[in-house]
């Protein structure tokens, strides 16, 4: 099959009913996938930029995009190019080996960020899991601390191991999970106090304090951005102590800020960050980088069978080239004012609804007043209605996050849309 009919098929879904459709069942799928998911009633089979089809043909504009994952949209042709050359040439070796697509791909990370040294994974989770291994042997071997602490923030989210999910300061996640791992504590997001007082408290008598990780935005936590003047802080407290400063960018990096990075937005540089989710642009890949004073990992000590494997390699790759060949940045700076001018004006015309548009670039939410009884959950499920896809961040704010390539046309839609939903649920 040639690669101009792979993208006409990707671009031109098929109508509701073709044969080429099988029909689709929820309860066959639920007798065999275990429920991890509330799963809203909706199948998705076909997408095409910032648009998707479900299986009875019916379209949506998708503000979701894998929550803050498909970077170029859907069926992009420079994602299809990309693989259908990897796969037709290597898709998977073992890291025993030097893999060109791998090495390619760090050099970009590192020619356009501060780090020095890039290990590939899986996910986002796995590499937080990765950042706080290296965070720990630095403590034990630099540092000299026996019993490493990390500080995380309330209201953080950094994924779904033992390690990640004790990590995240949301006791919601970790329910039925004990014992948890040690070697975590958590301060207040935005006070610069709370980490004073808790570096004191527990470095009293001995240094415990080994690393500090937090979202430069926290995304799952309602998508509040990070005040500049608290980072700034933060960023002096780990030069005066020799703390480590990681930044979990797996949700608000790869440009979807506006920036390439969530740390430019704050004006300092972590010692080590992490990426995933738009990193592939909906392909499988994680990473974790680092600056190279603190890259004390020796062979042996992590390692991921299918981390930086071509295929995954080269489709990210080709991800990043075409943020950077066709200016997306841009794109995303002015469609992200566009969205949050228009959400501030429907939320002018609920002040008993609606409290406060706050984002970066393409990652916004809106919060639902906390007196009410309306969800978040409750305007997504309005929103589907209406053909427009969205995503709760938490039970009261309604969090926009699309492809990074969406037009003016199709923000001034989504807000259309979103106003028909907010008037079915709040009459």
């Amino acid at each position: 099959m040639s690669l101009q009919t792979l993208i006409e098929q990707a671009t031109n879904p098929p109508e509701s009913g073709s044969a080429a459709s099988s029909p689709f069942s929820t309860d066959s799928f639920d007798a065999s996938v275990m429920s991890t998911y509330g799963r809203f009633p909706l199948a998705l089979e076909r997408g095409a930029g910032c648009r998707v089809w479900d299986t009875q043909g019916r379209e949506y504009l998708d503000f979701v995009a894998g929550i803050a994952t498909c970077t170029l949209g859907h069926a992009h042709p420079a994602m299809v190019e990309a693989v259908t050359r990897q796969i037709q040439k290597l898709h998977h070796v073992s890291n025993l080996y030097y893999i060109p697509e791998q090495g390619e791909l760090a050099q970009w990370i590192i020619q356009h960020s501060c780090a020095d040294r890039v290990f590939f994974c899986n996910s986002g989770a796995e590499a937080n899991e990765a950042a706080i291994k290296l965070a720990r042997k630095y403590a034990h071997t630099v540092l000299d601390i026996e019993k490493p602490i990390i500080l995380t923030a309330n209201a953080s989210f950094h994924g779904r191991t033992l390690a990640t999910i004790t990590a995240t300061g949301q006791a919601k996640y970790q329910k039925y999970f004990d014992p948890l791992v040690p070697g975590f504590h958590y301060v207040n997001y935005n006070d610069i106090s709370a980490v004073e007082a808790a570096i004191s408290e527990l470095d009293e008598g001995d240094y415990r304090v080994a690393a500090i990780l937090i979202e430069p935005l926290q995304g799952e936590g309602g998508v509040r951005p990070g005040d500049v003047e608290y980072f700034q802080k933060l960023r002096q407290i780990c030069d005066d102590t020799g703390i480590l400063l990681i930044f979990d960018e797996v949700q608000v990096g790869m440009g979807r800020s506006g920036k390439l990075w969530g740390y430019e937005y704050l004006g300092v540089e972590p010692d080590i960050f992490t990426s995933a989710k738009g990193l592939g642009g909906g392909i499988p890949i994680g990473a974790m980088m680092s600056k190279k004073f603190c890259d004390v990992f020796q062979p042996g000590e992590h390692a991921s069978t299918f981390g930086g494997n071509p295929f995954a390699c080269g489709v990210a790759l080709a991800v990043c080239q075409t943020l950077e060949r066709e200016n997306i940045l841009q794109n995303v700076e002015d469609r992200g004012e566009q969205l949050r001018s228009g959400l501030r004006a429907i939320a002018a015309k609920y002040p008993h609804h609606l409290t406060e548009v706050r984002g970066w670039g393409l990652i916004n939410g809106l919060e639902l007043a906390a007196d009410i009884q309306l969800t978040a959950a409750d305007v997504v499920k309005a929103a589907i209605n209406e053909g427009l896809l969205l995503v709760p961040a938490g039970p009261k704010v309604v969090r926009f996050v699309p492809p990074l390539i969406v037009t003016e046309a199709e923000i001034n839609t989504a807000l259309k849309l979103l106003e028909k939903a907010l008037a079915t649920v709040t009459a």
